[in-house]
């Protein structure tokens, strides 16, 4: 059985090749890609990675995806038009941070919600227009810096005695 098989798709082989199926097809005359390398196993997603032009940051886990966004938050907010919208990014992240930490798999991997306050103070920063200083080299409307306290005050098991 399996010979009358082999005779028969050696048949269509022989064929296609009188018929010319086989004459310009891509790759032809060119080295096999990957030839002489040692074996990957995971050569077929290297391969599709590559093909679909996708970033390797997918093949890591959750936690290690999640920390680089949050690398990534200054970048991805700065062309941003408005508060609301930073706001709405920032939360969306946290959202999928707060997911992970509910159910969380792979690596334990300390992962913190993104302040967002902070991540709008930088965003106002990098907009805020460049200050124009005064002759003597301070801004215009600059604010005196507040009192530092003393250095006894800081000490919280230090009690003040009454005087």
């Amino acid at each position: 059985m399996t010979e009358a098989w082999e005779a028969a798709v050696e048949a269509q082989i022989r064929g296609a090749v009188q018929r010319g199926e086989f004459d310009d097809l891509p790759g032809m005359g060119k080295p096999i890609p990957g030839r002489g390398t040692p074996y990957d196993e995971s050569w077929w997603i290297k391969s599709f990675l590559e093909r679909e032009a996708l970033p390797s940051d997918l093949l890591l886990p959750t936690p290690l995806q999640l920390r680089r966004r949050i690398e990534q938050v200054p970048d991805e907010v700065r062309d941003l038009p408005t508060e609301q919208s930073v706001r709405d990014f920032v939360g969306h992240l946290n959202a999928q941070i707060l997911a992970w930490l509910r159910n969380p798999e792979g690596p334990r991997v300390a992962v913190r919600p993104v302040n967002v306050e902070e991540v709008l103070r930088r965003w106002r920063e990098e907009r805020s227009p460049v200050a124009v200083r005064t002759p003597a080299g301070e801004p215009v409307g600059a604010v005196a810096p507040p009192a530092r306290r003393p250095w006894w005050a800081w000490r919280p098991w230090r009690r003040r005695r009454a005087i």
